[in-house]
Order: C-alpha cells, then structure tokens, then sequence
C-alpha cells in the first residue's frame, strides 16, 4: 500500500531558452506540470508566456479531416523533425482542403446513390401504373398520395362505399401490405388524409418524372451500377491520395500532437522580465537525470526538492502496486486516488475483496468459469474488471471447494473428502439451521474483524499525515477501537460465553472513558495540535452539537457491523438459488435435465457475479473505506506522448 516517491522541480531560465526546456520536459514523459502561484505566493508581477495552445486548431482540423477517411495513422517519434509552426499551419490548412474536397465529392456520390437506391426500391411498388408520375403529381384539382396500406386496413374501406372519394388503387403487393395510390380532391383533401391516416396509411415520397413508374424503375436500374462504379473511383483517388502522402501526414500529425501536449507545459509557465519559471512533479526516480539534462541548457536553474516537504501543494500521487493490488487500483480510482502522505489501500482492496466475493459466490465449478470468463475479457477486450474477476474467481473455487459445491452439486466431492481426511461426506452443509446460524454470525464476526483493521488504517494514516488528534481521538481512532472492540467482546462474552464482562471498573474504562475521548475530541486535537484556541466557544453549545454527532457514531458502529450480514447472505442465496435450478431440471424431466442445469447455472453465475461484485464494492467502500481514506488526491498525469 504505497505511491511513488515525487520530487518537486522549479525550473528558472532566460525566456530564450524556453523552447529548449519544454522540449526537455515533455520528451521525458514523466513531468506533471503545475500552476506557478501554486509554489509562488507572490505572482502579481508574473504574467502569462502564452495563454492559447496555438496547435490546437491545426491539429483539430487536420484529425478532423481525417477522421472522415476512416483511416488511422499510428503516432511516430519525430523528435528529429522540426518545422516551424507556419509550416505545420500550412500544411494542415491544404491538406484538410484537399481531403474533405475528396470526402465531399464521395460524399456527393454516395448522397446520390443513396438516393437512386431509396427511389428504385419505392418505384418498383408502382409499376402498375401506365400514367407518367410527374403528371399525376401536378394534377390542379387532385391531390395524388402513393404509398402502402395494411391488407387489414384496405378490408376495411369497404365501410366508406359511400364516400365517392374514397378509393385506393393497387399497384403491387407484399406479404402485409398493399402499395398504391388514392386520389383526394383539393377541398376535400384534409379530410380524405385523415381517415386513410386513420387506417394506417404510410405515404411513399415518389419524385415527379416524365416516365412511367416501369420506365422510370429501368432508368434506375441501369444508374444504380454507373453510381456504384462512380462511388468506388471517387474513393480510389481518396486512398491514392492518403497512400501518397501517408509519411508526411504522420510525421506533421504526429508533431502537432507532440507539440500540442508540450504547449500544456508553455500555458503553465510564467515570466518575470527576461526570465521564466516552470514548476511540476516528477518521480523520484526520473528527478536527477531530467536535471543533468536541464542543466545542459546555459541559462538554466533546476531545484528539486522531496514532496514530503511539500505537503501544502498537494503532490500529485502515482500509485505502485504488487501484482496482486495492480488490478484493484481501478476501483481506488474510482472512489478517488489516495492524497500524498495518506495510504494506498488498492493492497487491502485486493485481500478483502477477494476473499469476501470468494465467500459469497462459493461454488468450484463456477469459480472456474468466471476466472476464465474474467481472463478472456482482459486479454481480449482490455477490461479492467477482467483482471479483477480473475483472481476472484479463483479464490469462489477455493471457498466452493470447502463448501462442497460444483456447479450446484453438493455431494460431488465427497470422494474427495473421504479419501483426504477419511469423512463420509463433505464437512459442512449449507442450508442446515445450525449452518444457517453459523454462517450468518460468522459474516458478523468478519465485519467487526474488518472494522477494526479500518479503523487501524486510519490510525496509521493520521500519524503519517501528522494528525495526532485524529489517531488518538476519532470514532476510528485509538479510542474508537478500544470502544467498538470492549463492547463487542462484553456482548459476545456475556451472551454467548457466560462471561460477566460488563465489571463496572470494565465498563468505565473500557467503555465510558473511550467515549469521553471521541466526544470531546475537537478540543482534545485542537490542545494537542498546541493552538492556543483550543476551547470551544461554548461548552454548552458544543456539548449539544456533539450529542447528535454522536449518535451518529454509534449508529455508524451499527449499521457497518450488521450490514455484513449480506455475506452470509448470499452463501444462503447461492445455495438457495442452485436447488431452484434442480427443482426445476427435475420437473422438467430427463430429457431437458442438463438443459436446464447448464442454462441455470449460467443464469446464476452471471447474475450472481454481476450483484456479488457490487455488493462486495458497497462493502469496501461503505463500512471500510469511510473510516481511514478520504480520496482526495490528485492523479499523477505527465506530459507524454503515447506512440503507436
């Protein structure tokens, strides 16, 4: 549970020479720029070098351009290339030109292509027409609609006989529909729309023509393949032009990109007369030969100095992990990174995470699945959760191993038991009452396990950020673990061991003056801390403030001790859920047996990895989580350049 160590580096140097550190810094890949008035407490005589990153409008319209193509150009080094900005201004400018001129003219073909298709496909409905479409379109007294009606629908006109209007010609049919046309006079045109609307008419947009419809649909027919061929030209001279000059669009893309992320550097930076000053993070390691590379430069001053002593500015945190906690990090992420002097808990993620979901999704076979399922996605998706649902599954085949469950099966490795340690079967049953019971305070005895290590966390990081008051005096500190762990075990030893416990000298110290300490812990840290105003301002204020508060606490104590419960719960549920899935296999009889246990156990194993998985989460985060890790860091992001 560790960061990397970071320095901080304060680089001053003659404007001249800015281009040449920048260059330094951002070929690196591994200095995290900071703001100057971060490190400087007096700035009003500093003024910006540059305020806009002037690279990002070629490179925007360049990638743009390109990005119509649908073809990708890898990002290459370039540190030997060095156009002037006019250069790469004017080379994005003309190239962007020439490539949407050709993406334009595609465009246009396929626009018309698209077209063509669209018209042939509705033509081809009305080729029982002998009238030329164009003159029944602009006819003065007659409104023309060509489209489709339901066969259902056309049934039903009969009901309009009356109605000398009302009339649908048949053109051509489908298996649903008939495709045709009606007439509408214009007075009465609103009208007729509304009752063939009524009967679920879809109009068809047909185009005027001069032509009749079987005419029109041959023109269509022979211009379809001439669009066709078009449309294939006009992107062979696209791919002629991105083949031909492919090697000059990588390198000026690749350099905009390169000189877009330096200018991060260059926006950051302030000047002072002739003179600028750039400040950032690197890590430790990285520190002393950036320095000697610096150094190179005539005019440059380069400073480090250790992020330990530089607290206050808020050092940007690199997590570095075990194997076994790599994975995990992407849930500390999420909740937040750790800040610099404050613990990494993605190790202790990775134990208690493991291990709770191993317990609640207890099955080997399913164990299995889901490592494999878990490998798969990591190797060929890239998922994150893959590398999680990996060793997850592993340890559900551990715990399903001891609980003797195979896919749902319960008694399929009791040869296994007997012949390691000569039982008859396997050594604990599940969904017994005595199991139940078992199992359910067990999960309650793992939680207030849990909590105790949490609170122990928090005490180790107070006394690492130097908050003494908090080690000592919180609800999770020194006295909130003698508290919780003094009222936990008077409980277990008086009801369930027949201990008398609660001794009055056991209950004041133990109990009473752990309270004392949580509740007035404010000043307690405040008189520690050595501020003169370590008093409240009113005894009686605060003593009624803190009441509340601490309730709170004790409520807290609770609802994170019983809310691990859900572990036991979900041992019963997975067992509950399995014999449901025999139930049925059972009922549905020999034939579809296997089935229904295949489909079953895959039903279980999705769903029950999908709620396990966030279940175990809540838990991390909830009840464990809030008791020693604030998640207040900042990311460790260096200006760097990721090549293809």
């Amino acid at each position: 549970m560790a960061v990397s160590t970071m320095q901080a580096v304060n680089v001053i140097g003659v404007v001249d020479d800015i281009d040449d550190v920048i260059s330094v810094l951002g070929e690196s890949g591994v200095f995290h720029p900071d703001d100057v008035p971060a490190f400087y407490s007096d700035t009003k005589n500093f003024t910006h070098l540059q305020t806009k990153n002037i690279y990002a409008e070629p490179l925007t319209n360049l990638k743009a351009s390109i990005g119509l193509t649908k073809r990708k150009f890898p990002l290459i080094d370039v540190s030997d290339f060095n156009p002037s900005f006019k250069e790469m201004e004017i080379f994005a400018t003309n190239t962007a030109k020439e490539i949407d001129a050709l993406v334009d003219d595609r465009e246009f073909i396929t626009e018309q292509l698209i077209e063509a298709k669209e018209s042939l496909n509705d033509t081809k409905h009305f080729v029982g027409l002998g009238v030329e479409t164009e003159k029944l379109l602009t006819l003065k007294y007659l409104k023309t609609r060509f489209g489709r009606l339901p066969k259902e629908s056309y049934e039903k006109l009969s009901a309009y006989k009356d109605n000398p209007y009302i009339d649908f010609t048949i053109c051509t049919e489908d298996k649903s529909h008939y495709w045709g046309v009606y007439f509408a006079p214009v007075n009465n045109c609103d009208e007729i729309d509304r009752i063939f609307s009524g009967l679920y008419f879809e109009k068809c947009d047909v185009l005027g023509v001069n032509d009749t419809p079987r005419v029109h649909l041959q023109k269509l027919q022979e211009l379809v393949p001439k669009l066709d061929a078009k449309l294939s030209e006009s992107q062979k001279r696209l791919d002629s032009y991105l083949d031909m000059h492919a090697e000059r669009i990588t390198r000026y893309l690749s350099k905009l990109e390169e000189l877009y992320l330096y200018a991060k550097i260059r926006t950051k930076a302030l000047q002072y007369n002739r003179s600028f000053i750039i400040v950032g993070w690197v890590p430790t390691e990285f520190a002393k030969p950036l320095k000697r590379r610096l150094k190179k430069i005539s005019s440059v001053s380069v400073e480090l100095s250790d992020a330990k002593k530089e607290i206050e500015k808020s050092p940007p945190v690199k997590l570095k992990n075990c194997f076994l906690a790599k994975p995990f990090e992407f849930y500390t992420e999420m909740y937040g990174v750790p800040k610099y002097n404050e613990i990494d808990p993605s190790l202790f993620i990775a134990i208690t995470y493991i291990i709770i979901f191993g317990i609640m999704f207890a099955d080997l076979g399913q164990g299995i699945c889901l490592s494999i399922a878990g490998l798969l996605m990591w190797k060929l998706k890239k998922m994150k959760i893959g590398k999680i649902l990996f060793p997850c599954g592993i340890s559900s085949a551990v715990f399903g191993t001891f609980f003797g469950s195979v896919f749902g099966f319960e008694h399929l490795l009791d040869p296994m038991y007997k012949a390691l340690f000569g039982l008859e079967e396997k050594p604990f049953e599940v969904m017994t009452s005595d199991s139940i019971i078992t199992i359910l305070l067990s999960a309650v005895g793992i939680g207030v396990l849990l909590v105790i290590v949490a609170m122990s966390l928090n005490v180790y990081s107070s006394c690492k950020q130097h908050n003494i008051g908090q080690a000592l005096f919180s609800p999770s500190g020194v006295a909130g673990i003698v508290f919780y762990s003094s009222v936990i075990f008077g409980t277990v030893g008086q009801l369930f061991l027949g201990w008398n416990v609660f001794s009055l000298p056991y209950i004041l110290g133990m109990i009473v003056l752990p309270y004392l300490l949580i509740f007035f812990s404010e000043p307690l840290s405040n008189l520690i801390a050595g501020e003169k105003d370590w008093k409240p301002e009113s005894w009686g204020g605060y003593i009624m403030e803190h009441l509340i508060e601490s309730i709170e606490f004790l409520l807290e104590y609770v609802t994170n001790t019983v809310s691990f419960l859900r572990v036991g719960a979900f041992v019963l549920v997975h067992a509950g859920m399995m014999m449901v899935v025999f139930v049925l296999a059972e009922t549905a009889g020999a034939i579809a047996y296997w089935p229904v246990i295949v489909l079953g156990n895959a039903f279980v194993m999705v769903l029950e990895a999908l709620l396990v998985s966030i279940q175990v989460l809540r838990l991390e985060y909830y009840e464990m989580f809030n008791r020693f890790y604030s998640g207040e860091g900042r990311p460790y992001e260096p200006i760097k350049l990721n090549l293809d």
